[in-house]
């Protein structure tokens, strides 16, 4: 699972699995840069940035040698991935992603907790909108554990490592390995 090209990660799921936290916890025990590609689209008042300038910010993020960076923007998925010696997919079960969805919405509105360029959840947003996180949650996840698999398979790049998560499980022995291995 580990070697010595293990040096740029990407980690993807659905929206809701975990990756932002996966992927901060995974950066700060391999002491490398953590680039969460939602602080880079989203500007103030949930605008998205232009495409061409969030492409430009993202091949500026990953340009270092060592990195792990969450999201699945199909909009830089050729440059992210390209670049990248692994990629960890969170493919949780739809009952854990939606639980985790929801305790973070209601986590966020309650404590106005800042996102990314100021923006912020409201309860308006988040159960009353066709924008709502938590709809998005259910409209998607069956898609993505579809998509994935053959996205990896069409990228055909024998310098990818792929590492398939499917539970939290998992995910903590991938943590047990690393630091084991570490040591």
């Amino acid at each position: 699972m580990f070697d010595r090209r293990f040096q740029r990660v990407v980690v993807v799921g659905t929206s809701c699995s975990g990756k932002t936290t996966f992927a901060r916890q995974l950066a700060q025990a391999l002491r490398f840069t953590h680039i969460e590609l939602d602080a880079i689209y989203w500007k103030p008042n949930w605008r998205e940035r232009p495409v061409e300038e969030f492409r430009a910010l993202v091949e500026k993020a990953v340009a270092g040698e060592s990195w792990v960076i969450d999201g699945n923007y199909s909009k830089v998925r050729d440059i992210v991935w390209n670049g990248a010696t692994h990629i960890i997919w969170l493919n949780y079960p739809f009952f854990l992603v939606f639980r985790r969805a929801i305790r973070r919405t209601v986590r966020r509105i309650v404590f106005q907790e800042e996102l990314f360029s100021g923006n912020r959840e409201n309860w308006r947003q988040a159960f009353l909108s066709r924008d709502s996180i938590l709809w998005w949650v259910i409209t998607t996840h069956r898609r993505r554990r579809r998509e994935y698999p053959a996205f990896f398979k069409q990228m055909g790049k024998p310098h990818l490592a792929f590492i398939e998560l499917r539970s939290q499980r998992q995910a903590d022995a991938f943590f047990l390995a690393l630091k084991e291995r570490a040591a």
